[in-house]
């Protein structure tokens, strides 16, 4: 699932990090990294912290999605201006250009059928670190559904 969500960010990386001045050229990868890592991350603090319901909803266009991307953006933009030495502004708009069309594709990819590339559960799995294994999945789908 991570190299799928890693791929997903580098192909929507171009004016956000490849073409943006602010990120070094040699700096591209680390950036695209940085930014897939963030992500991943988040989704693994809920999940970590008995949210994998606000997870599931978020992949089922629950409410609460707009404030999770929120965060992502937030905690991605720190990492940034840490990492690069960039600035706030340039931070902020390198993950308002990236992150919330990353987390629409990654949203729609998990809910297609015809694309295998991203799959709810194995999501879940790999976030828990597979502590809600199938049973524990199902129950969760269970009370949501």
């Amino acid at each position: 699932m991570f190299e799928n969500l890693l791929k997903l960010v580098q192909e929507n990386a171009g004016e956000a990090i490849i073409r943006n001045p602010a990120i070094p050229d040699a700096q591209n990868n680390a950036a695209v990294e940085l930014a897939g890592n963030g992500i991943a991350d988040h989704l693994k603090g809920l999940a970590a912290n008995g949210g994998i319901e606000k997870v599931i909803a978020m992949f089922n266009g629950g409410e609460g999605k707009q404030a999770e991307i929120s965060a992502i953006g937030s905690n991605v933009a720190g990492s940034l201006m840490k990492q690069f030495g960039i600035s706030n502004e340039a931070a902020g708009n390198i993950v308002q250009n990236l992150i919330p069309k990353v987390m629409d594709q990654f949203v729609s990819k998990t809910n297609d059928p015809n694309d295998k590339s991203f799959d709810l559960q194995d999501i879940i799995g790999s976030i828990s670190g597979g502590s809600a294994g199938a049973g524990g999945v199902m129950d969760v789908f269970k009370k949501l559904f």
